[in-house]
């Protein structure tokens, strides 16, 4: 059982840094994909295309495959995971950790960050410095057929919570819990997902 580690867009740190060596410890192995050049146009494509070539040369194509992704990375979990499909990849299972959903018919970020967010609320998925001009607004890619395969979610930041309870309203299981405990959490999260498949 393999968890892809697939890190925020635009290199944004990772809030998790030392998840892929701690894994592990808890029986799961990882691997943390070096996913860039996303950082010009269309930025979600080429972070899909780069993180679907990184995960053919870092994991083996039998491997029992799960997807995990952080920050900006989740709503473009359904289309990576539609490249493995296509690359006859299985994946068992997604993960989202602090991250907003997947969405049919979602045209972009900021139509995602007003969708799941509360309402009056400051929304966490904010611009960051730095980022480019059209990253919020650009069209994202939609798997039609997505989910194709059990989906859970991860919460660390408590600035997610209501997309947290938005993934539990879609009956996946959630699992709170702050950053170091993050990898027993995960792992666990694994297991039950694999279970699921």
């Amino acid at each position: 059982m393999i968890a892809v580690l697939l890190p925020p867009t635009l290199g944004a740190a990772t809030r998790l840094p030392d998840l892929h060596r701690r894994l592990p410890e808890v029986g799961a192995g990882a691997v943390r994909p070096e996913v860039g050049g996303d950082e010009l146009p269309p930025h979600a494509a080429r972070y899909v295309a780069r993180a679907s070539l990184e995960i053919n040369r870092l994991v083996a194509a039998d491997a029992p495959t799960a997807l995990v992704a952080e920050g900006d990375a989740g709503p473009l979990l359904g289309a990576v995971g539609a490249a493995q499909r296509a690359a006859h990849r299985p994946v068992f299972g997604y993960v989202l950790v602090d991250a907003f959903l997947p969405q049919p018919g979602s045209a972009d970020r900021e139509g995602l960050v007003r969708s799941q967010s509360p309402e009056g609320a400051a929304p966490p998925g904010a611009p960051r410095p730095g980022e480019p001009a059209a990253y919020r607004t650009e069209r994202l890619p939609v798997a039609a057929d997505w989910p194709d395969a059990p989906c859970a979610y991860l919460l660390t930041d408590p600035a997610f919570a209501h997309v947290a309870r938005l993934a539990g309203m879609r009956g996946w299981t959630v699992r709170e819990t702050d950053p170091d405990g993050a990898a027993e959490a995960l792992a666990r999260l694994l297991v039950g997902l694999r279970g699921m498949s």
